[in-house]
């Protein structure tokens, strides 16, 4: 799993909830990847991605997302 930290906030897979995901692809597929939604404990949102190397997420990161944007982000999927 990942652990960021970004403007002073850590994010961690381990120590977060997850919300919603979605998978793109076959496991393991060049092209595959996953977007996971998570949730800290103290409310904070992170988007998790993970693909495969010729994907639009060839390495793992975690991108903050805003609490009003959620809805948006998951209505895009």
């Amino acid at each position: 799993m990942m652990r960021k930290e970004i403007d002073g906030i850590v994010y961690d897979t381990n120590m977060s909830t997850v919300d919603k995901k979605f998978t793109y692809g076959a496991f393991g597929a060049d092209n595959g990847y996953e977007e996971t939604l998570y949730i800290t404990k103290d409310g904070e949102y992170f988007i998790y991605t993970n693909g495969g190397k010729n994907s639009k997420y060839p390495s793992e990161d975690i991108v903050p997302i805003e609490h009003g944007k959620v809805k948006d982000w998951i209505m895009s999927h």
